[in-house]
């Protein structure tokens, strides 16, 4: 695109003030999530040992997710801060409440799962847990796509789901990871079924996004994509392949799923720095909608009006007439 065509060539909107934690917060939040509702669903089929295992995997989440979240903030006031109100309209209000209400019935549910403590609250705490996990897995992309940066904001119907996906390829792959085997098919499939979705997801959310995917074929977003697309397919295809006779690739084939889904939040992450950078995805765009009506404004071609020329032989009166 021509200089012509963009803001002088100049940024239009500032580049995102989150730091390296936020892409993390982003991956251990939804694998906190998604664990607590494999964890869940894994009691009521009688599997009790890969539920152990599984709300081991959401408590850890939910433990160090807040962490990141603060060190971003700067300061553990902030975060509180949030928690003041309750705001249906803000996705960071929303989700403050939504990563504290599942930190709590998580808690609960992993004590009783592994001590036995609290055996009537947590009838109540584990499916709690489980139904603020999908939430907890997604939300971020509302964050996310509530921005004006371009890249995210164009993938607002498909983001969610991205993240959903990496989210359970990624809890599921912590399970096999950490669960015996014979006790981890379910994991098994959770991990391999994760990991299909978010092969398709992406190629969804690519195609969706137009000129906006330029941004994820160069650069560091371009590098994690290519980090995140080959540890899934290599880690889904050890566990297919190896993980139900080999503990060893179990664990191995998890790492990978693992890696793949936090690749994937950074290059998703890294696209929003290159999309902000460039003022072709935020000029060009709106241009578009204008010239197909929908949305106020004057195009360049229509709103070529010059400011009138006085002509230089007529001596001009002192209101500058």
């Amino acid at each position: 695109m021509s200089r012509s065509d963009s803001y002088y060539g100049q940024p239009v909107i500032k580049e995102p003030t989150w730091t390296w934690e936020i892409p993390m917060y982003f991956f251990t939040g939804g694998l906190a999530g998604a664990s607590a509702g494999l964890a869940w669903l894994s009691e009521l089929r009688g599997d009790d040992e890969l539920a152990r295992r599984a709300w081991a995997s959401a408590l850890g989440g939910l433990a160090i997710s807040p962490l990141f979240l603060i060190s971003d903030l700067g300061k553990p006031s902030r975060f509180f801060n949030m928690l003041r109100v309750f705001k249906v309209t803000s996705p960071m209000s929303v989700g403050s409440w939504i990563l504290s209400g599942s930190g709590l019935a998580t808690g609960v549910a992993a004590a009783n799962a592994w001590t036995g403590m609290f055996p009537r609250t947590s009838r109540v705490a584990r499916p709690a847990a489980a139904v603020l996990g999908l939430p907890l897995s997604t939300y971020t992309a509302a964050l996310l796509t509530n921005t004006a940066v371009p890249v995210w904001h164009e993938a607002r119907g498909s983001l969610a789901f991205f993240f959903a996906s990496g989210a359970a390829s990624s809890a599921g792959a912590a399970a096999v990871a950490l669960t015996p085997p014979k006790y981890a098919a379910a994991a098994r499939r959770l991990a391999i079924g994760g990991a299909v979705s978010e092969a398709v997801t992406n190629e969804v959310m690519r195609r969706g996004l137009g000129m906006h995917a330029e941004v994820y074929k160069a650069g560091p977003s371009h590098v994690f994509d290519n980090i995140s697309r080959a540890c899934v397919a290599s880690g889904a295809a050890l566990i297919a392949a190896r993980g139900r006779q080999s503990r060893a690739a179990a664990i191995a084939g998890g790492a990978l799923l693992g890696a793949g889904a936090l690749a994937a939040r950074w290059s998703v992450y890294k696209a929003g720095f290159g999309s902000a950078a460039d003022p072709k995805y935020v000029v060009a765009p709106q241009r578009e909608r204008i010239e197909r009506g929908e949305s106020r404004g004057a195009t360049r071609r229509d709103a070529k009006v010059s400011a009138p020329r006085r002509d230089l032989a007529t001596p001009a009166t002192s209101d500058g007439r």
